[in-house]
């Protein structure tokens, strides 16, 4: 769980976070992550994922970075990249402890398979 000092965060906001969570990245590499980390069952589309990116940098989570590109591809150029800022790990640390305690209470419950110990 987040502490006081983050801002509460959306499914689409924590998805956002982990995909930068393996350093920066662009929007359309953050978009492939949450789709093949959902096996596909989460799509974040183009309006989704900008309006999430420009909360996350509001609440400064997330900031745009420049990142040196080994091709002089123009295409690369117009891309914008993003990385997470101290608040922002501190954020999706503290949610993905609260989702590991949600698995936990939904193995308990026998909604999932059996419990695994550490």
């Amino acid at each position: 769980m987040a502490d006081r000092n983050t801002p509460p965060l959306t499914p689409a906001g924590f998805q956002v976070l982990l995909a930068l969570a393996g350093g920066a990245a662009h929007g359309y590499a953050v978009m492939r992550f949450v789709e093949e980390i959902s096996s596909g069952t989460v799509r974040l589309g183009p309006g989704t994922l900008y309006r999430t990116l420009q909360r996350l940098v509001a609440d400064g989570l997330v900031k745009e970075v420049e990142v040196a590109s080994e091709t002089p591809d123009p295409h690369d150029a117009r891309r914008r990249y993003y990385e997470l800022t101290n608040l922002g790990r501190t954020a999706a640390a503290g949610e993905a402890e609260l989702l590991s305690r949600l698995v936990a209470a939904a193995t308990d419950a026998g909604l999932l398979g059996k419990r695994r110990t550490a």
